[in-house]
């Protein structure tokens, strides 16, 4: 097995948090209270700083090291179902596809919540319906992004859960790709 260093601790500390307030804002606190306006802009924080980390941080959390590719999304689908069983040092094509799925989705339902606020619940139904649907869309790119880690996973034999605790990716020598 070679190891490599993929995600460092800011972007390891990133993940877990956004993933703890985001399940707690969606699935448990009341939408109408205050704490939920405040964990939102925490959550919104939180991407901005990623952001941030995503010019100027290590190497595999830059946004450089994992660019939208269709091509390259195009050829890991092939690769999936050819069966073969390719291994990405850093996110996959794929994988860098919901990354930024989820930053700009976040991002936007941190705006539209914001402007929500602003409106004191009058003449901005509009972006009622926007924190919403951008809500849905969220939830279920997550759902999907959790279950494509284990898909993943199971499929290339590579534990992508434990690269995101330890920051270290173990991955069969002969299944390696940049």
């Amino acid at each position: 097995m070679a190891q490599f260093p993929v995600w460092d601790p800011f972007v390891r500390l990133f993940h877990w948090s956004l993933a703890l307030l985001f399940a707690a804002n969606a699935l448990v606190i009341d939408p109408d209270t205050l704490l939920h306006s405040t964990l939102g802009y925490v959550i919104t924080l939180l991407i901005v700083l990623r952001l941030i980390w995503g010019l100027i941080g290590s190497p595999c959390a830059r946004f450089s090291s994992f660019p939208i590719s269709p091509s390259a999304a195009l050829k890991q689908l092939r690769d999936i179902s050819l069966s073969r069983r390719f291994a990405h040092r850093g996110h996959s094509p794929l994988g860098a596809f919901m990354i930024y799925n989820l930053l700009i989705s976040i991002l936007g339902l941190g705006l539209s919540g914001y402007l929500i606020t602003l409106s004191g619940g009058a003449g901005f139904a509009w972006a009622e319906d926007l924190h919403e649907g951008l809500a849905a869309w969220t939830q279920f790119s997550i759902v999907l992004h959790i279950a494509a880690v284990f898909f993943e996973s199971k499929r290339i034999r590579v534990n992508l859960v434990r690269a995101m605790f330890t920051g270290i990716k173990e991955i069969p020598r002969h299944r390696a790709r940049d």
